[in-house]
């Protein structure tokens, strides 16, 4: 009877510590999901991984208080876990790495789901981000996944932030064209095509000289810009500029190479003395001979 009294005791100090950290964590997830409709500092997706975060820490600490009051000792399972702890990040480095480094995003916030971006020369929409890797889908409908560890360490491009993005096109006329003429066509042009955008203004300026053509850049923007948009606003100013160009009679013309050439008549001549070489014959001569 009298041992029986401290497990009774233990037992309900359990009961009360499992039911307080319910109670907690339900207390918590209704303190961040408040947190994040009162601010713009949480997204949607960063509201879950904080909480299962703060969840896993708080079912922790409860454990721990558990097996304190049962009377386990703590020094030889926190020597137990710095060994496995030891063992698991050395095998498990990269994925640790990913890990830090998903946390690391989604606080920087570079980019967020439904960003177009470019990560080392891979382009798509970010379809989601974990805190092990990044998804992303491609134009032609491919699922890239990369890990977090090599976003944090890529070059990141986001093509949405601003809303909008500036695009070109080069445009080669005839050497023999007018080029201010050439300029004013395009820029009609642009001011005429869907999707470009009259603010900024569009902007078509002499760029180099070519092999065969004087190049001139089309500078334009558009706004809320995707892959598809891109390639549709391009295809359609590409379009533009070949029906205006053929009107307005400027030759967009094809590679060209001038060649050259002069007439030989003596071939090569070796000077006189011992030894010397006859003169190598000229063609002429050379079919005479024969």
């Amino acid at each position: 009877m009298a041992g029986l009294i401290p497990t009774l005791a233990q037992g309900l100090a359990t009961i009360v510590l499992v039911g307080g950290t319910l109670a907690g964590i339900d207390v918590l997830e209704t303190a961040i999901e408040q947190y994040a409709e009162e601010s713009d500092a949480l997204n949607q997706h960063q509201q879950g991984i904080v909480f299962r975060v703060l969840q896993i820490a708080v079912l922790l600490a409860a454990g721990l208080a558990t097996l304190t009051v049962w009377g386990v000792p703590l020094g030889s399972l926190a020597v137990g876990a710095g060994f496995l702890g030891i063992v698991v990040g050395t095998a498990a480095r990269s994925t640790i790495g990913s890990l830090i480094a998903g946390f690391v995003l989604m606080f920087a916030r570079p980019f967020e789901i439904g960003d177009w971006v470019a990560i080392d020369g891979d382009e798509g929409i970010v379809t989601d981000i974990t805190i092990i890797n990044t998804r992303m889908r491609n134009a032609a409908g491919e699922e890239i996944v990369i890990p977090n560890d090599v976003v944090s360490n890529a070059t990141v491009t986001n093509r949405t932030s601003l809303e909008r993005l500036r695009l070109s096109v080069d445009v080669g006329v005839d050497y023999d064209a007018d080029v201010e003429a050439a300029e004013a066509v395009l820029g009609d042009v642009l001011d005429d095509v869907s999707g470009v955008l009259s603010n900024p203004t569009p902007q078509v300026v002499p760029k180099s000289f070519g092999d065969s053509a004087v190049v001139l850049e089309c500078r334009f923007w558009i706004d809320h810009p995707s892959a598809a948009k891109r390639a549709m606003t391009k295809a359609a100013v590409v379009r533009e500029v070949k029906r205006a160009l053929d009107e307005a009679g400027i030759k967009i013309p094809y590679p060209q190479r001038e060649l050259l050439g002069r007439e030989e008549s003596g071939g090569l001549q070796v000077a006189e003395g011992d030894g010397a070489e006859s003169p190598t014959p000229t063609a002429e001569q050379f079919e005479r001979s024969q």
